[in-house]
Protein backbone atom coordinates (compact mmCIF):
# COMPACT_ATOMS: atom_id res chain seq x y z
CA UNK A 1 0.00 0.00 0.00
CA UNK A 2 1.28 3.50 -0.60
CA UNK A 3 2.12 5.57 2.30
CA UNK A 4 1.19 8.26 -0.37
CA UNK A 5 -2.72 7.30 -1.21
CA UNK A 6 -3.08 6.85 2.66
CA UNK A 7 -1.76 10.44 3.42
CA UNK A 8 -3.79 11.92 0.48
CA UNK A 9 -6.95 9.65 2.14
CA UNK A 10 -6.21 11.05 5.63
CA UNK A 11 -5.65 14.81 4.57
CA UNK A 12 -9.00 14.19 2.51
CA UNK A 13 -11.09 12.94 5.41
CA UNK A 14 -9.44 16.29 7.95
CA UNK A 15 -10.57 18.31 4.27
CA UNK A 16 -14.06 17.19 4.94
CA UNK A 17 -14.05 17.19 8.59
CA UNK A 18 -13.29 20.88 8.71
CA UNK A 19 -15.75 21.72 5.74
CA UNK A 20 -18.49 19.94 7.74
CA UNK A 21 -17.99 22.19 11.20
CA UNK A 22 -17.80 25.21 9.03
CA UNK A 23 -21.10 24.60 7.69
CA UNK A 24 -22.54 23.88 10.93
CA UNK A 25 -21.38 26.92 12.66
CA UNK A 26 -22.44 28.78 9.14
CA UNK A 27 -25.82 26.83 8.89
CA UNK A 28 -25.13 25.92 5.15
CA UNK A 29 -26.58 22.56 4.99
CA UNK A 30 -24.54 22.12 1.07
CA UNK A 31 -21.21 22.73 2.91
CA UNK A 32 -22.22 19.84 5.46
CA UNK A 33 -23.29 16.89 3.08
CA UNK A 34 -20.24 18.74 1.20
CA UNK A 35 -17.68 17.58 4.33
CA UNK A 36 -19.38 14.29 4.91
CA UNK A 37 -19.54 13.06 1.50
CA UNK A 38 -15.43 13.66 1.33
CA UNK A 39 -15.40 11.75 4.63
CA UNK A 40 -17.23 8.87 3.09
CA UNK A 41 -14.77 9.17 -0.04
CA UNK A 42 -11.49 8.73 3.00
CA UNK A 43 -13.40 6.02 4.04
CA UNK A 44 -13.48 3.96 0.88
CA UNK A 45 -10.22 4.92 -0.20
CA UNK A 46 -8.57 3.61 2.90
CA UNK A 47 -10.67 0.28 2.32
CA UNK A 48 -9.30 0.00 -0.71
CA UNK A 49 -5.94 0.52 0.53
CA UNK A 50 -6.59 -2.37 3.00
CA UNK A 51 -7.87 -4.49 -0.06
CA UNK A 52 -4.17 -3.72 -1.83
CA UNK A 53 -2.68 -4.89 1.05
CA UNK A 54 -4.78 -7.74 2.09
CA UNK A 55 -4.23 -9.04 -1.50
CA UNK A 56 -0.59 -8.40 -1.99
CA UNK A 57 0.24 -10.46 1.74
CA UNK A 58 -1.96 -13.29 0.01
CA UNK A 59 -0.06 -12.90 -2.85
CA UNK A 60 3.66 -13.57 -0.98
Amino acid sequence: MSLEDRAKATAKNIEGKAQEALGKVTGDPKDQAEGKAKQAESQVRHGVEDIKDNVKEELK
